[in-house]
């Protein structure tokens, strides 16, 4: 016990003094063709890595063409006038550095990690692709057919993924978050070229860009090399963003999945808002505690609860994003113990949530849960990836980067009177969808193939 105040001790002074480390060596700008620069200061290594955010994901696709945001993604390593199919990455690859990319919901994003001598390089190839892309209909035709068996081997084949996706898709009747990141295959199976190409020339422009680079670099350094690479680049005239909200939930919905599977799946989303204002805003905060008292360690409530005491379920767990460019949701999963169902399941993480909205929680789980927010937010900063990630995340989310900062000195005071509230006020029926994995029989079912050359995150 004394060992747990040390560590909530420092976990709390770390919080104190990080806000003032973090906050000094950020430096933002913006070139004259509307791209915005962001360049973090952190000389640890002699390392740098280099991340351009478009403010560009599913989100933003029509229906009908579901998924074309990660299948451009995949066509973004396909070569340019100047640097043929490949030779990106071995470009990277001989310089050190290793490189991916990722798309979301909200954005997609590129990123090189190398040494710092080598950005320069980076940033030679990341704008000569942003705007001198080669769409080619017999490269897409092979790339295409990788992110279809992407989608096979990711969701189709995973009854867990399946299960989310139908989730979601009942949730969501009117924001586009309805659609899977990946698209729905038929969408992909219809998919030409010249979709691709229609979503480049619409998304893909400097001013619809971030460039975040964090590492042992000097910011006017930097800048003058985004100017230099990026700043030729032309701007274009972005299609009108539209208000997409999702109507008011009218009941309980629930659905249900038949899959092959050995054992069944529970999955529940609460309709919940995300962070607008982070200084004005309050209830995702406590959402934020709210998860971490249902979940985060062996002490949380549902693991105690369910798993060691009731032994309902054999695993359970909560989570909550409160970054978003749309709606978010509270969402909890697990799947039932042998002998129990998932309707028995369910009544058990319900009873949890009744407990929290009639008693609410203890000071001690709400210094327990704080401390390890705030941890989890110290230790990602160890990373320069990470300080990258949550930079852009930021970003393309239209928050400001002090967001870091406010975030912790907000959680810090939330109260366990507002924890209660929120629970009451968004963990309800109308704002409820269910899920249910039905485990099918695995006789004949055949094992997935390895995807054909897939190699980027979504």
């Amino acid at each position: 016990m004394q060992r747990k105040k040390i560590l909530i001790g420092w976990l709390w002074l770390a919080a104190a003094i990080l806000p003032f480390q973090a906050g000094a060596n950020v430096n933002e700008y913006k070139l004259a063709n509307g791209m915005k620069v962001i360049v973090k200061e952190d000389h640890r290594a002699p390392v740098a890595v280099s991340q351009v955010w478009y403010q560009a994901g599913s989100m933003d696709e029509l229906n009908g063409t579901t998924g074309v945001a990660h299948v451009l993604e995949h066509m973004m390593f396909k070569g340019t006038k100047d640097v043929p199919a490949g030779e990106f990455s071995k470009q990277i690859a001989v310089a050190g550095g290793r490189e991916n990319a990722f798309t979301s919901r909200d954005h997609t994003a590129y990123f090189q990690q190398l040494q710092k001598s080598r950005l320069e390089l980076s940033m030679k190839l990341e704008a000569d692709r942003m705007h001198n892309l080669v769409l080619s209909p017999r490269e897409f035709a092979k790339e295409i057919r990788v992110v279809m068996e992407e989608r096979r081997l990711r969701t189709e084949d995973k009854p867990q993924a399946l299960v989310y996706e139908t989730l979601m898709a009942a949730a969501y009747e009117a924001h586009p978050y309805h659609h899977p990141i990946i698209g729905w295959m038929n969408d992909l199976e219809n998919m030409s070229v010249d979709d691709a190409r229609n979503w480049y020339r619409r998304w893909y422009a400097p001013n619809n860009a971030t460039l975040v680079v964090v590492g042992d670099v000097e910011p006017k350094e930097v800048l003058k090399l985004a100017q230099r690479y990026f700043g030729k680049i032309r701007p274009v005239a972005l299609p009108q963003r539209k208000p997409q909200s999702e109507p008011a939930q009218r009941g309980i919905r629930r659905v249900t999945v038949k899959a092959p599977a050995k054992l069944p799946y529970l999955a529940m989303g609460y309709h919940a808002p995300a962070l607008r204002d982070p200084v004005k805003d309050w209830e995702p905060y406590a959402l934020e505690v709210l998860a971490g008292v249902l979940d985060g360690n062996a002490s949380a409530r549902l693991n105690q609860a369910l798993v060691r005491q009731q032994q309902i379920a054999n695993s359970v767990g909560a989570g909550y994003d409160l970054i978003s460019r749309g709606p978010s949701m509270f969402i909890l999963d697990g799947a039932p113990a042998e002998g129990k169902t998932v309707a028995e399941l369910e009544a058990a993480i319900r009873q949890q949530i009744e407990k929290i909205k009639q008693d609410g929680v203890t000071e001690e789980e709400l210094q327990r849960v704080k401390a390890q927010v705030i941890a989890a937010q110290v230790y990602q900063r160890d990373s320069m990836f990470y300080q990258a990630m949550l930079i852009g995340e930021l970003e393309t989310a239209g928050l400001p980067q002090n967001t870091l900062e406010t975030r912790l000195a907000k959680l810090k005071d939330v109260s366990a009177a507002q924890v209660q509230e929120v629970a009451r006020k968004y963990l309800v029926d109308d704002r409820l969808t269910v899920a249910v994995l039905d485990p099918q029989p695995l006789d004949g079912v055949k094992q997935a193939k390895p995807a054909l050359g897939g190699r980027h995150a979504n």
